[in-house]
This record gives structure tokens, C-alpha cells and sequence, in this order.
């Protein structure tokens, strides 16, 4: 399983770009944001590599982020959703829009992706709504918080998923807890959580 690789850009186009590595040609698919965030050939480039196998098949597909690896390996997860679909919605929409797609539920926002039709949109929101760890959330203001208050963000939002809630439950009840306190700094774990579960018993 190749995780991930640095080598020299020898080809890149908008269907694939060539890695060399010690004389070595590797042949990935990228979405778009990868492919815009690449030097030209001749530099040297570092990239995250998802390895999609199945049964007569092999694909090497390389992301410029952490988080784009990531998405792209919870969506081919879902029943009807191959790589080239999923790099689809890579390719339309950053890593942090379509967790939170998924996360408030929003098929509409997935829809507007070319190809994504209203059955697969609804499909990608059912199946992995409650699967996004808390790590991987990224919810409204929380991604521009600083480093301490984001942790604290993330820390009520898995208090709350380990209470029962699911995490699309748990999302929402934390954004409103952010939307009342447009001062971002010095959250604590214990308000956010006080504050959030007095808006799910609402």
C-alpha cells in the first residue's frame, strides 16, 4: 500500500499526472485543486496517495492535503461512489465544504456537483453522516478558531456523539452554541457541552 510520494513532476494533465521516482513512472488521477497546486514538470513534488484496488483493478490517486485523502476515502465508501465520482466532488468542492455537506445534512450543496444526481447525494449524506469522526469535523467557524479553542470545539462535539447524539446532532447543536458567542477565545469544553445539550433538549 503506497501511502504516500516524492518525486520529480514529469506529466501533468487534467486526467492524470506522471510521478518519477528513481526512474520509476507512477501514474495517478488528482482532482483539480491537486492538479492546480502542482509546479510544472521538472520539480519535485511530495503527495498523499490513496491505493483504490479492486478486483481488476489498481488506481493511485494523489491529494496536496491530508484532508483531501481523507474525504475521498469516506466517500468511496459509499455503495455507488467510485473514485472518478469521488474526485469529481473533490474537484468542485474543498474537503471542508463537503463534510460539512454531509454533516448538516445538505444534499442540495452535493447535487450542484456535475454527475451527483439527488439519489447519490442522499445516499453520500445517510451513509456517512454518523461515520465522520470528530476529528474530521470541521463546522462553520470552527476551522478559523484558534488551535486551543478549536480542540475544545472538537472535544464537546465526541462528548456528545459518546452521549448518543449523532454527529449530525451533535454539529448543529454546536454550531448554535458558536453562532451566540461571536467573540471567538477562551471556549471551555464543559460550556460549549452545557450549552449545546441545552439546546438538544430543546
Amino acid at each position: 500500500m503506497i501511502g504516500s510520494l516524492r518525486g520529480i513532476l514529469a506529466e501533468k494533465t487534467p486526467q492524470s499526472i506522471l510521478v518519477d521516482l528513481a526512474g520509476i513512472g507512477f501514474e495517478l488521477m488528482v482532482p483539480l485543486s491537486t492538479l492546480y497546486g502542482l509546479p510544472d514538470p521538472g520539480e519535485e513534488v511530495r503527495l498523499y496517495v490513496y491505493t483504490h484496488v479492486r478486483e481488476n483493478q489498481i488506481l493511485l490517486v494523489g491529494f496536496l492535503r491530508q484532508e483531501e485523502k481523507e474525504v475521498f476515502r469516506f466517500l468511496t465508501s459509499v455503495s455507488g461512489v467510485g473514485p472518478r465520482l469521488a474526485l469529481n466532488i473533490l474537484s468542485s468542492l474543498p474537503p471542508e465544504e463537503v463534510l460539512e455537506a454531509i454533516l448538516q445534512e445538505d444534499s442540495q450543496r452535493l447535487r450542484a456537483v456535475p454527475g451527483v444526481g439527488r439519489k447519490t447525494a442522499e445516499r453520500i449524506v445517510v451513509e456517512l453522516k454518523d461515520r465522520i469522526p470528530p476529528r474530521e469535523i470541521r463546522i462553520g467557524r470552527a476551522a478559523e478558531l484558534r488551535p486551543p479553542d478549536r480542540q475544545v470545539v472538537l472535544e464537546a462535539l465526541s462528548a456528545l456523539v459518546n452521549l448518543g447524539y449523532t454527529r449530525s446532532e451533535a454539529d448543529k447543536a454546536v454550531a448554535r452554541v458558536l453562532e451566540r458567542r461571536p467573540e471567538a477565545g477562551n471556549l471551555r469544553v464543559e460550556t460549549v457541552l452545557k450549552e449545546a445539550l441545552r439546546s438538544l433538549a430543546r
